[in-house]
């Protein structure tokens, strides 16, 4: 039978808990700045990495960031509630509305479009498109910021000759995204699957978010199809786990 020694937390994880609670409990509020390594080693007689150890467990669950010469303070960021269902709602995007504003509730979201290029599809993409391998498909890449924070990273893939000479291969699509322009070609999406999965982020990816070190990312494939059952979207999505939240709401059938 393991002694109590075994089974306890080692003392880094005991002081990110101690430090949670306190800023749960609102002891430490938004933008207030936490105990210092310092602080740390005196108040729990610990050495200055188990400290150091302790303030990241905080920053990587995205509690706290980092300010250089200044010290560790608690975000101030709002998480980004994900409805993964209502979002996606033909009366959203029918509307003039995009899908990125229905998670940006009453702030102020920020678009950057990286670029939109024809580029030949990737084998495994090009089967869910149905186009054989090396067919040129339209690639939409942005990035999402809200509270000047970048927060996801997108990637489309459609098929480059279904949507030739449209605002889809503008870096603004227009009123609505790309759904609404496939509406207008007769291709509106009617049903949507994503599938969901979490890994540690490549160097870029945690560059482009801006991500603390050992903060995972969550990965969203969504596949969009028309009527018909035709495949008219891929998108390859890239989360900031620490800045979101996904919701799923549906009645039992």
């Amino acid at each position: 039978m393991p002694h109590d020694g075994a089974v306890r937390q080692p003392k880094y994880k005991r002081i990110a808990a101690a430090l949670r609670d306190a800023i749960a409990s609102g002891e430490y509020g938004p933008g207030d700045r936490l105990p210092g390594e310092n602080d740390l080693m005196a108040a729990y007689s610990v050495a200055r990495m188990t400290a150091r150890q302790a303030l990241g467990v905080l920053q990587a669950e995205g509690l706290t960031e980092a300010r250089k010469g200044a010290g560790v303070f608690v975000r101030r960021f709002r998480l980004i509630r994900r409805r993964g269902i209502q979002r996606l709602a033909f009366g959203v995007w029918a509307d003039g509305h995009s899908i990125w504003e229905a998670d940006s509730e009453d702030r102020e979201p920020v678009v950057e479009f990286l670029s939109v290029s024809e580029e030949p599809v990737p084998a495994a993409l090009g089967a869910v498109l149905g186009l054989t391998e090396g067919t040129p498909a339209c690639v939409r890449r942005r990035r999402f910021l809200l509270d000047n924070k970048p927060v996801l990273l997108a990637t489309s893939y459609l098929d480059a000759a279904l949507v030739a000479g449209t605002p889809i291969t503008e870096p603004d699509s227009g009123p609505g995204g790309i759904y609404a322009r496939l509406a207008e070609l007769g291709h509106r999406p009617v049903r949507f699957r994503e599938e969901i999965r979490s890994r540690m982020p490549t160097s870029d990816e945690a560059d482009r978010l801006g991500l603390a070190a050992g903060t995972p990312v969550v990965l969203i494939c969504r596949t969009a199809y028309a009527g018909d059952g035709r495949v008219v979207e891929v998108n390859e999505m890239v989360l900031d786990s620490a800045s979101y939240v996904l919701e799923y709401e549906f009645d039992a059938s």
